[in-house]
């Protein structure tokens, strides 16, 4: 069966995948943001930027969220991958690529969503959890597979999938916390998705400084 993926490389030079991985390349954290509003995901965006975090996912449940990426690709730095998350339909995936978005993240393995995503270029990291929704997701064309609910199993569960799929780029999502990264990328795992362990109240309007720091011992533990 022909499927879009043979091995585990990135895409090559002049696609609309580069920015992502050379994100990841220098972090591999994306930020996930999700709010009852959007109003502060620029600050807290740049906050993240400035601590090293390359990488950051506006969610589309996340009220006003298509406005604040709109504004904020229409001047996002150099060197940052802008994406949504929790995208579950075509027309979701449509939308946030028309607002700036770069990727596209899913909580699960949609094959009209990943089907849309290779259509505009994007990279995509569909959600799934067991073998056979990764490999599915792997054989439909995602970019990287999104590990999802990754806490209910731990570092543990990522090694033993990775062991009969080891081309597929797993990025282990949920409940990760600065402890914990270090062995989820010992474990194999390509990048992490981090929420509220990483952002805390920042997208509700809390402290800049301290997010700051929570970011530097984040990347200070896993480069470590």
């Amino acid at each position: 069966m022909n499927t879009p993926h043979e091995t585990a490389a990135p895409p090559g030079p002049g696609t609309a995948h580069e920015g992502l991985f050379a994100a990841l390349a220098a972090a591999p954290v994306i930020a996930i943001l999700r709010s009852t509003s959007a109003t502060h995901f620029a600050e807290v965006t740049d906050t993240l930027r400035a601590s090293g975090v390359r990488a950051a996912e506006f969610t589309l449940t996340t009220p006003g969220v298509l406005d604040a990426l709109r504004e904020y690709a229409a001047d996002a730095p150099p060197g940052l991958a802008l994406g949504a998350g929790t995208v579950t339909t075509p027309a979701e995936a449509l939308a946030a690529v028309e607002a700036g978005a770069t990727y596209l993240i899913t909580p699960t393995t949609s094959a009209e969503v990943i089907a849309e995503a290779v259509r505009l270029d994007v990279p995509v990291l569909p959600g799934a959890y067991t073998p056979t929704e990764i490999l599915t997701a792997w054989r439909a064309g995602a970019t990287m597979v999104k590990l999802f609910p990754a806490a209910t199993g731990g570092p543990e569960y990522l090694r033993a999938v990775r062991a009969p799929l080891p081309d597929v780029p797993l990025v282990p999502t949920g409940g990760i916390g600065a402890a914990d990264a270090p062995a989820y990328l010992a474990a194999g795992a390509a990048a992490l998705g981090v929420g509220g362990p990483l952002v805390g109240d920042a997208c509700e309007g809390g402290s800049l400084a301290a997010l700051a720091e929570r970011a530097a011992a984040f990347l200070d533990g896993i480069r470590r």
